[in-house]
């Protein structure tokens, strides 16, 4: 057999990847969990690394015990492995999960988990319908967790594996994330489409605008231009008053001005596009995007022309989660980690395919 590596313990595992894993990065929630740390640690307890002899299944995470865990010595994790194995294999102590656990671990945590973000591989000679284990930690994913690994050169392996691993979507969400991290003085800059450039306070809902202005709006609009953008505290920080009239818009300060008023110039009749920008709360819903037309209406502007759109960090995140079944028919979803997509909700009878 492999031998055996060093081990952590199941709460140090967990604080090893909520810093592997931060905010913004995606399958989250998944990977960063009770329930994962719980299946990394298994997976180092019983040697379970890309490379090996050992493979890992949801029984051995499920039926782990506080007691098992904290015998770390080789005899007493390689006796684990056979009592795994053993149809009459007994492991004494309270157990962390009960054996209807197994699809949460196998499915949430392990395939729409570790393995889509990279960390854990699976055999693809097992069939499907099998219950024999299939995972294994990758070999420079397993290295993270040597408890001999600490300060700087712990934060530095960390950035090396990200940097070699997570996918480029993966970066693209983890960088969007760090740029809304910086001190509490930064100014967040944003270039608008003519050159011009606004500050807007440091925090997560600015740098969102930001991607919104800089890489949402030359991805999807052909000439554009924005009108307006808005902070709460502020209400309007920067608007384009003639920009607005001129093509039938009377921008006022009123409690359901949007985040942000872009404009396509490019078409016959100009395109209105309002965006609600969702770092915690405040899609465009329903009762928003009614709110958004009557705006429409008194300004007399064409609702044909209008759209509406809500944007997120990412499609993974909670925000979303959280509100993705109060968005509005006829309204779009777009994520600044995957900015090449558009997710549409309509109503419109299409055929499939």
């Amino acid at each position: 057999m492999t031998d055996l590596p060093a081990l952590l313990n199941r709460d140090q595992v967990r604080e090893r990847l909520l810093e592997i894993f931060p905010v913004g990065t995606a399958y989250r929630i998944d990977t960063t969990n009770l329930t994962a740390a719980s299946t990394v640690f298994v997976a180092l307890y019983i040697g379970a690394i890309e490379g090996g002899d050992q493979l890992l299944g949801p029984k051995h995470v499920y039926r782990m015990t506080e007691e098992q865990a904290a015998l770390t010595d080789p005899d007493a994790r390689t006796a684990y492995i056979a009592a795994i194995r053993s149809p009459k294999g007994e492991i004494k102590g309270s157990r962390w999960y009960a054996d209807n656990t197994r699809e949460g671990i196998r499915d949430d945590t392990l395939r729409e988990g570790l393995v889509a973000i990279g960390a854990v591989v699976a055999r693809g000679d097992i069939p499907t319908t099998s219950s024999k284990p299939r995972y294994a930690l990758t070999a420079s994913f397993a290295a993270l967790f040597d408890p001999a690994l600490a300060g700087d050169a712990l934060s530095q392996a960390i950035a090396d594996w990200q940097a070699a691993s997570l996918s480029k979507g993966a970066l693209a969400r983890l960088a969007i994330n760090l740029q809304g991290a910086g001190k509490s003085g930064d100014k967040v800059i944003v270039t608008f489409p003519n050159g011009e450039t606004r500050l807007l306070k440091p925090g997560p809902s600015s740098e969102l605008t930001k991607a919104v202005v800089e890489v949402f709006a030359p991805r999807f609009l052909a000439e554009p231009a924005v009108l307006s953008i808005s902070e709460s505290a502020t209400k309007v920080i920067a608007r384009d008053d003639a920009l607005a009239k001129s093509i039938g818009l009377n921008i006022q300060v009123d409690k359901n001005l949007p985040d942000a008023i872009l404009a396509d110039l490019g078409p016959a009749h100009p395109l209105l596009i309002f965006v609600e920008v969702v770092a915690s709360d405040g899609p465009v819903s329903e009762r928003r995007k009614a709110d958004l037309l009557k705006l429409v209406d008194d300004a007399g502007f064409p609702k044909e022309h209008v759209a509406f759109i809500t944007a997120y960090l990412d499609r993974s995140a909670a925000p979303f989660k959280k509100n993705v079944n109060t968005l509005a028919w006829g309204s779009y979803a777009w994520f600044a980690s995957e900015p090449d997509g558009l997710l549409e909700l309509t109503t419109t009878r299409r055929t499939i395919g």
